[in-house]
């Protein structure tokens, strides 16, 4: 008898835990304890970021086989451009794809704060954050003046050398007024008003000092209108403004409404969605180039009484973004994105995880929205029910965790099997700090490029571009359509990462509890 009553007693303690979990994180349905260990996933995928540094890099660096790379940067123009981070496998520093990548991680981190803060990786998502918003007050020197790249993609490409030896052209480059570049200064001011809201609390003044950063660049891409690649040329083959800037305007203007609840911006938006396309582009992808879904998901999430006046536009902005939403979870009559046979979204040959990151953030976003308003999604095959996006979303990431046919990890680090030939200079070469003798560029090539081996160094966390349409994957390090990683690709996951962590925990602790009770 006394058993059954510590049992019972036992129980007890674990219901009332399980319900202050639950009113903390609600959770509408169990789906059952995944074998992922998302928490994991969500530790690499900003550990990757150290590996993608430049500069000088911190005592408390965590990717050891990285050394100080790119310290002249900007000395031959007379300024400071120490610091940013490399986008991918070379050693460029490309500015638009950079600010996308900053963007996108405050965005997570404002979204899923507190599922990340409870996984133990909040400091290490500011420090992320911060690295790359160091870098743009120093590149943006003057009201109209933004430096938006360092080094040279054609001779950088010519090299194959880690960055701690780069012999390779560092000319930087800047957009002015007499040569504009209102898409990388729209998306540089989404990247410090997005970081400006992450940082109100804990940094005020740097906070403070993002926002008069992101007025500025906004401004100064709305008065002086043009593309960057057309003021940049070298530019074009690398990270080409196919979309046009007009998206990005839109983008900032919607940020900096976000941070400032200004209605200046709020206007611009409503005031230019017909001109700037966006209540007239339904689009298939969100990337670092087109911004039209994420602009419309985070218009159509707007309070809808707080905005009643608008309601006609900002209904126009929901229609296109749930169009998005429909699309990957293939309910359009017309136009859908394609999948492989396994499941994945396939938008295209090159780096094709990037939108998958991306459409599983947006798609976890849009249903928690939609899950706290208790509304469904309406798409020309029916509704769509919050829990059925949670768990496309959910199985996008699985698919990348190693649900899929090749039975690997596409996160690099992660699992048992992961890619070992990663298309990246510095993962491919012996370390510096192992190895300080100096590496030239044809030498890279004969004598590390060409090797079969696998990497000397795991660039961890980096997600890769991933399997073809046919879901098959070859590990070679020439096959950069697959293997070669990008800063975007991975941060996009960070608060995905969080959240399925969180839902995981809750399942966890309801099985424990069913297990006691049935005992």
């Amino acid at each position: 008898m006394e058993e059954k009553k510590q049992k019972q007693h036992f129980l007890n303690i674990w219901l009332v835990l399980y319900m202050v979990a639950a009113a903390v994180f609600p959770l509408k349905q169990c789906h059952g304890i995944s074998e992922f260990n998302y928490r994991e996933a969500l530790s690499k995928s900003l550990l990757y970021m150290e590996a993608q540094r430049s500069g000088r890099l911190p005592y408390h660096q965590r990717v050891t086989w990285r050394h100080h790379s790119g310290l002249t940067d900007g000395l031959e123009q007379g300024v400071d451009l120490v610091g940013g981070y490399y986008d991918a496998g070379d050693n460029v520093k490309f500015g638009l794809p950079m600010a996308f990548t900053i963007t996108m991680l405050s965005w997570g981190v404002i979204q899923y704060g507190q599922e990340i803060s409870d996984a133990g990786e909040y400091d290490h998502a500011l420090e992320a954050i911060k690295w790359g918003t160091d870098y743009f007050i120093k590149a943006h020197t003057h009201p109209n003046v933004l430096w938006a790249q360092v080094g040279d993609g054609d001779t950088d490409h010519y090299c194959w050398q880690r960055p701690e030896d780069m012999t390779t052209s560092r000319h930087a480059y800047k957009v002015d007024e007499r040569n504009p570049g209102s898409d990388v200064a729209g998306e540089t001011a989404a990247a410090m008003a997005a970081a400006s809201i992450v940082f109100r609390r804990l940094n005020p003044h740097y906070s403070h000092l993002l926002l008069h950063h992101a007025k500025q660049l906004f401004e100064f891409g709305d008065k002086y209108r043009g593309k960057y690649d057309s003021s940049i040329e070298i530019v074009k083959g690398y990270y080409p403004s196919v979309s046009g800037y007009m998206d990005e305007l839109l983008w900032g203007a919607l940020w900096l409404y976000k941070a400032t609840d200004n209605h200046h911006y709020l206007n611009y938006v409503l005031e230019n969605a017909h001109d700037f396309g966006g209540i007239t582009w339904a689009i298939t992808e969100f990337s670092w180039d087109v911004k039209y879904a994420g602009l419309q998901i985070i218009v159509s999430m707007l309070m809808e009484e707080k905005h009643k006046e608008h309601k006609h536009i900002l209904d126009q902005y929901r229609s296109k973004g749930e169009y998005y939403l429909c699309a990957c979870l293939n309910k359009n009559n017309k136009t859908n994105v394609d999948r492989t046979p396994a499941g994945l979204l396939y938008v295209r040959q090159w780096n094709n995880m990037q939108y998958v990151s991306t459409a599983a953030f947006l798609l976890s976003v849009y249903g928690d929205y939609l899950d706290s308003t208790n509304r469904t999604l309406r798409c020309d095959r029916g509704t769509v029910a919050p829990r059925e996006i949670h768990a496309f979303a959910k199985s996008q990431v699985d698919y990348i965790l190693g649900s899929n046919p090749m039975a690997t990890s596409y996160l690099v680090g992660y699992g048992t099997k992961f890619p070992q030939r990663v298309h990246h200079r510095g993962a491919s070469i012996v370390s510096y700090k192992e190895s300080k003798g100096f590496i030239g560029c044809t030498q890279g090539y004969d004598n590390w490029y060409q090797r079969l081996d696998p990497n000397p160094n795991v660039v961890v966390g980096a997600l890769v571009g991933g399997p073809d349409n046919k879901d098959q994957f070859n590990d070679q390090r020439s096959n950069f359509m697959q293997t070669e990683a990008c800063t975007y690709n991975s941060v996009t996951l960070v608060g995905v990462f969080a959240k399925l962590h969180r839902l995981n925990n809750n399942d966890s602790m309801i099985h424990r509890i069913t297990l006691i009770a049935s005992s």
